[in-house]
């Protein structure tokens, strides 16, 4: 309900859908932010790459309702500190332990968790392999120039195996 809760709320679910890396994130500006048909954020990544990644409905009402209340200079931080300012990498990993914590009382499983943005960015990649979407293509979502990067997010979780093992006919043992 408070302002910085709106903008962590807008922060972490941008990153969850889009898998930006923290440095994407923290310096995102509002003329990086496409709102209209097609919505989508550009960011230059890595290797001085540009690439755009698209959003969700929910994250575009989200972020439409968050735009509303910081400065209307398309060269405004989009996720701005308490002094206007970028957050830094510390000021995000501080926001996402408070939040951790919180939701722990609800979801205790989270309590041996050490959430990062970076991780943050891997579930962004297994979302996506787990909706069936390609490896080359969550690379290109990723900003990866290399599969081989891509393919050590994408380490298949027990779910995934166990969703194979339940595909394959067993074998007939002997006792």
């Amino acid at each position: 309900t408070t302002r910085a809760g709106r903008r962590d709320h807008a922060l972490i679910l941008l990153a969850v859908q889009t898998g930006l890396r923290l440095s994407e994130i923290t310096g995102l500006c509002r003329r990086n932010v496409c709102l209209a048909t097609g919505a989508h954020v550009r960011v230059v990544g890595k290797g001085r790459k540009e690439r755009s990644t698209p959003l969700t409905k929910p994250t575009v009402d989200v972020l439409c309702s968050w735009m509303r209340e910081i400065e209307p200079s398309e060269d405004a931080v989009l996720f701005p500190s308490a002094r206007g300012t970028r957050l830094s990498a510390d000021g995000v990993q501080y926001l996402l332990t408070k939040h951790v914590a919180q939701a722990s009382q609800i979801c205790t499983s989270l309590e041996q968790k050490h959430v990062t943005a970076h991780v943050l960015r891997h579930t962004a990649a297994m979302d996506l392999l787990q909706a069936g979407v390609e490896p080359s293509v969550i690379a290109l979502w990723l900003g990866h120039e290399s599969i081989e990067t891509t393919q050590i997010y994408l380490g298949a979780n027990l779910e995934m195996k166990q969703a194979a093992l339940d595909k394959v006919e067993p074998q007939p043992g002997r006792v």
